[in-house]
């Protein structure tokens, strides 16, 4: 499986909410994350933000994503994917219930590889508007 393709495949996986356990075959077991977002302050390997995706899926069970380009830079061996993330909160979010409100928001993954894996990830994104939009800031 190219790079590329295997891009793609963990793209598909880590959105759709299958977690770290159906992306890891595509990473290294160690790889790293990094997002500037305030959400996601903490989480610093992928297999945690794998984990944080599974989890959006609770208050917005309709989560999903619009894909809008995706590439591979073979010099650099960097695949990059945006897409808007899309969903409605209507699943309780802690001991909140759902507000019902809507969320549409823009983010980009760029995935380094190493000997065919991805070694880590950066996502960007600005969670304020997203969360805002969500009733949850």
């Amino acid at each position: 499986m190219s790079e590329m393709e295997s891009a793609k495949a963990f793209f598909e996986a880590c959105e759709t909410g299958q977690g770290w356990a159906a992306c890891q075959a595509w990473c290294h077991p160690d790889a790293s994350f990094s997002c500037q977002a305030g959400a996601l302050a903490e989480v610093t390997t992928l297999d945690g933000y794998c984990g944080w995706m599974a989890a959006i899926f609770g208050p917005i069970p309709d989560a999903h994503y619009e894909l809008t380009a995706f590439a591979y830079d073979a010099e650099r061996a960097t695949a990059v994917a945006s897409a808007i993330f899309k969903g409605t909160n209507t699943g309780p979010l802690g001991s909140k219930p759902g507000t019902g409100k809507s969320v549409a928001t823009d983010y980009v993954y760029v995935m380094q590889f190493e000997g065919g894996k991805i070694r880590h990830m950066t996502k960007v994104w600005n969670d304020v508007p997203a969360l805002k939009s969500l009733g949850w800031a």
